[in-house]
């Protein structure tokens, strides 16, 4: 591997430990801010948790995800055309007393307000009050939104006066599926964060899978600035020493890997703990149902959270005359894959019936470093400082909001301490 390194008395150089996507958008702000730099990453791939692969045709992302327009970053780094991104509907379809119903947004889909209505999620009053909640997390900047009292998702739920039947039956599986947490603890800095992008902007996944947001990335910053299969054992300063024995000395080191391994490489304690996720992906000659539309089980039971089709969204995702179907689990990391397998098929048939017997189950990922717990005593500052000390910087999700755009704010912020240093180093040089 030629890596060229710098430890002149002018700061070069940075090495970006982990292409991810925290790591890819500190990397492509360091290449705007015209600062070398390197890539390491341990695996055979760039986009760490949002990678794609392909199985018979079928485009499975590793673990059920999307992208949500509204993102600031997203909007910045990203092009929303050459990713072609297809939209889910807006709102959702609930699974309640063994029918399917549809709980709308009205802003975006007035015409399936009248369905939203008389269906028996929620009260009137809930639905009036979601409006409200609406209106309220809209308001004024990202920046005040984390400033606002910290509390429970529930006790947030609660406190703005929805019913406990609304809150089991969509807010529940919905965000118990975005934050892997059906106990509602995460914090309301994050739930208000996530009500607003979903409400300001549409929820997409992209044509080839959600793997083409990290592999469009690596190309702007440039392919042959990443390494994969290069595992990093240790850093001191800004030596880093590889699995192979490999001493590599810079300027600056990004550590832009998940939290645990963040927390390894700079030897800090582990702040937070990780949720987990079970996703299982199965084709179909027939969609079990023809909407692009977040199926959610309402009825509080058995093991599925989640379910869409991600081949009503965006056909990219299975071959001609084919379906794919996406079942999550939160959790559950105790049950064996095949007895798992056992008891979803065993739902899917109480809900679309035998037809589910000719599905054929395509795998399951076991995702048990989803995302970072950021239960009310978990999260701290929003917006944690990318600073270790001058030449050491730290990125991921587990320094910002769990989501696309926390790791791609905390890319950024990473890549702006590094400069700052570089620049207050040169003008003392040039002093």
């Amino acid at each position: 591997m030629n890596i060229r390194t710098s430890k002149t008395n002018q700061p070069t150089h940075a090495v970006i430990i982990g292409a991810g996507l925290s790591g890819l958008a500190c990397a492509y702000h360091l290449k705007k801010a015209g600062i070398d730099f390197t890539v390491l990453e341990a695996s055979d791939g760039v986009g760490g948790r949002v990678r794609s692969d392909m199985v018979n045709g079928f485009v499975l992302d590793r673990g059920f995800q999307v992208l949500l327009t509204a993102y600031p970053e997203a909007r910045e780094l990203l092009d929303y055309d050459k990713l072609k991104l297809k939209s889910f509907i807006p709102g959702a379809m609930v699974r309640f007393n063994g029918e399917f119903h549809t709980v709308a947004d009205p802003w975006r889909r007035p015409s399936d307000c009248l369905k939203s209505v008389l269906n028996p999620i929620g009260t009137l009053k809930d639905k009036l009050l979601i409006g409200k909640l609406r209106q309220n997390v809209t308001a004024g900047s990202l920046k005040g939104l984390y400033e606002r009292k910290e509390q429970s998702t529930l006790e947030r739920l609660r406190q703005f006066g929805f019913s406990n039947n609304i809150i089991d039956c969509f807010f529940r599986p919905f965000f118990g599926g975005v934050f892997f947490d059906k106990t509602l603890s995460t914090s309301s800095k994050m739930f208000d964060f996530t009500f607003r992008m979903f409400a300001t902007g549409d929820t997409t996944i992209p044509t080839g899978g959600m793997g083409a947001i990290s592999n469009q990335l690596a190309e702007k910053i440039g392919i042959s600035k990443i390494h994969l299969n290069c595992r990093v054992s240790e850093i001191d300063g800004t030596s880093i020493t590889l699995e192979d024995g490999a001493v590599i000395q810079t300027d600056a080191v990004v550590v832009a890997t998940e939290g645990p391994e963040s927390a390894r490489l700079l030897k800090k304690p582990m702040l937070e703990q990780m949720r987990s996720v079970r996703c299982l992906y199965f084709a179909a000659d027939n969609a079990p149902l023809n909407t692009p539309v977040l199926v959610l089980n309402g009825e509080g039971s058995e093991l599925i959270n989640n379910l869409c089709i991600p081949s009503n969204v965006n056909e990219s995702y299975a071959p001609a005359g084919k379906h794919l179907i996406s079942v999550s689990v939160v959790g559950r990391d105790d049950l064996p894959e095949d007895g798992l397998l056992k008891a979803v098929i065993s739902q899917l048939e109480s809900w679309f019936g035998k037809d589910v017997q000719n599905w054929t189950h395509l795998r399951t990922y076991n995702i048990k470093l989803g995302l970072p717990d950021y239960s009310i005593q978990a999260l701290g500052e929003v917006e944690k400082p990318a600073r270790i000390e001058k030449g050491t910087y730290v990125c991921g999700d587990h320094r910002d909001t769990a989501s696309i755009q926390g790791a791609f704010s905390s890319g950024r912020r990473a890549a702006q301490a590094l400069i700052e240093d570089f620049e207050a180093t040169l003008k003392t040089v040039a002093s």
